[in-house]
């Protein structure tokens, strides 16, 4: 499943780059996508296999603190891509004309700047959070990766401003995001509905059908892995 997820994001990032009708806002927001897809998987998978395959169980504070980092980060960052192609397909479909205009090349990298450095200033406090605390000599994460709270969990203090901030990352982060995704698709909706023909109806649930399926399965399992602790 590694292999064939590596192979797919890297022949959409092949096939972009070669195909110059494909550089545009929509497709620069998939390459990102893809990119952090891909760090986010490369993240957690190796060590997950190397656990499963020769019972390598130990893994160091500090490269458990880098894994943590880097598997947040590119979620948070995951979440703002995902925030940023509903307002990229909001204005192709609400404004078309301003499309090019809103969303120049410019922007759509500003966008993507400010997603990366609010990701890496957020998930850093993570880190100065969970070396702080005091540990046993001897963990067990109950996980494949290590996860923020799972690591927290084992800390012999009280971490109680952890899992506050946890919280805060889950729903005020990600939750704006999913607030600014649903105003996006609720303009779009009425949009649709305002269009006359079926060809129209057809073409908008074709071009935002992808984008939905990805935020669905992102935000539910997120969701869920992250309420679970």
């Amino acid at each position: 499943m590694y292999i064939i997820a590596v192979s797919r994001i890297l022949t959409i990032l092949f096939i972009i780059k070669r195909e110059r009708s494909f550089h545009a806002p929509m497709y620069y927001f998939l390459c990102m996508l893809a990119i952090t897809n891909l760090v986010l998987s490369t993240s957690m998978l190796p060590k997950m296999l190397s656990t499963f395959w020769f019972n390598s169980r130990e893994i160091d504070f500090s490269a458990c603190l880098t894994e943590m980092y880097f598997i947040h980060l590119f979620s948070v960052m995951e979440s703002g891509i995902l925030m940023a192609m509903g307002f990229d397909r909001y204005v192709a479909i609400c404004d078309p004309l301003r499309h090019c205009t809103v969303l120049a090349y410019h922007v759509v990298a500003k966008i993507d700047l400010a997603v990366v450095l609010l990701g890496g200033m957020i998930i850093l406090s993570y880190l100065i959070l969970t070396r702080q605390w005091p540990y046993s000599e001897t963990n067990i994460i109950p996980d494949t990766y290590c996860a923020h709270t799972a690591v927290v969990k084992l800390a012999c203090a009280d971490t109680c401003i952890s899992t506050y901030y946890g919280l805060f990352v889950l729903f005020f982060v990600k939750g704006l995001d999913m607030f600014f995704v649903a105003l996006s698709y609720t303009q779009i909706l009425r949009a649709i509905f305002s269009f006359l023909t079926k060809d129209a109806w057809l073409k908008t649930f074709g071009t935002c059908s992808s984008h939905l399926c990805s935020i669905l399965a992102f935000f539910i399992s997120a969701l869920f892995s992250s309420l679970t602790y």
